[in-house]
């Protein structure tokens, strides 16, 4: 009774299951400000449903954990919208790009294995970086980190004061060229558009450490620019590829919307080093997971092997 058949994915899921990885998804995009497509997308491969399905649905269902996520923190007065908006047209141009490589790859028959393979990578990456990071700063190691960061940004404020079209960003109290957040906002887009997420646990670390934004910012303004980017990988990805899957999209964004909110109102109560932590443990794991779920299924790898 409670299992519904999902035309696009090809098989049947349980209703309550799908509503509950929407609510907890939301919950961590209201908390960190991603859009939780890094945990969705491989949940849901977890359960069955085809990474390219998975990806696209996904990305629908980041429109409506963002959506609400972003509200709560406007309210809070944590979004830089001048900032958000650079983000958003790279991320837009960037998605648009992405598609197409989905789409040259789904013809190759070599997408899923991209998939897979672009999260291990990426997840391992970013989580390796966050938790040292955090853990240096937690343990009072920052004032090593501090002197080091100020011999680099020597060097890297030299160079973004060359860029041409500098820009005050009042909200986040920093001043940059706007061609920075532009081409951040592209690479993120294709990310987006690859691996079905918004690109925030990409995004979020690249506003705290190249960008140089407060926490509670950062968390905001990147819920405000998965929100647009994801709307727009959405549309492509239905109309080029038709791989979402509107019943699973809606079922996953009924329970983020609510998980968003209650998520928002954690974050007010956390420090910006525990919020770090706490997301690069769970990015670490979720990067094991799949690389064990890639390690354990050779086919796979002997599969894109023949393929070449």
């Amino acid at each position: 009774m409670l299992h519904m058949y999902l035309p696009i994915a090809g098989n049947s899921v349980n209703i309550l299951i799908i509503f509950g990885l929407g609510g907890l998804v939301g919950l961590l995009s209201g908390i960190f400000g991603v859009g939780g497509g890094f945990l969705m997308t491989p949940l849901l491969i977890m359960f069955g449903i085809p990474p390219t399905v998975a990806a696209a649905s996904d990305s629908n269902q980041i429109v409506g954990a963002s959506t609400s996520g972003t509200i709560a923190h406007y309210r809070l007065g944590n979004v830089d919208v001048k900032m958000g908006m650079l983000l958003l047209i790279g991320g837009v141009v960037g998605g648009d790009i992405g598609v197409h490589i989905i789409k040259v790859l789904k013809a190759l028959g070599n997408a899923d294995f991209l998939i897979n393979i672009t999260y291990v990578v990426m997840l391992g990456v970013v989580g390796g970086y966050m938790f040292v990071e955090s853990l240096q700063s937690l343990k009072g190691g920052s004032k090593s980190i501090a002197t080091s960061k100020e011999s680099k940004e020597s060097l890297y404020a030299k160079l973004m004061k060359t860029l041409p079209f500098q820009t005050n960003f009042q909200k986040s109290g920093i001043k940059m060229s706007a061609l920075i957040p532009l081409g951040l906002g592209v690479f993120v887009g294709i990310l987006a558009a690859i691996m079905g997420v918004g690109g925030g646990f990409i995004m979020v670390p690249v506003m705290v450490y190249l960008l140089r934004m407060p926490m509670h910012v950062v968390v905001g303004t990147s819920l405000f620019q998965i929100l647009f980017t994801c709307i727009n990988v959405t549309i492509m990805q239905a109309y080029s590829n038709h791989t979402v899957d509107f019943v699973l999209a809606v079922l996953l964004l009924l329970g983020s919307t609510i998980g968003a909110q209650f998520g928002t109102r954690i974050s007010k109560n956390l420090k910006g080093d525990q919020l770090k932590i706490i997301l690069a443990s769970i990015v670490i794991l979720v990067m094991l997971k799949m690389l064990y779920g890639l390690l354990s299924r050779p086919e796979i790898l002997l599969a894109y092997a023949g393929g070449h």
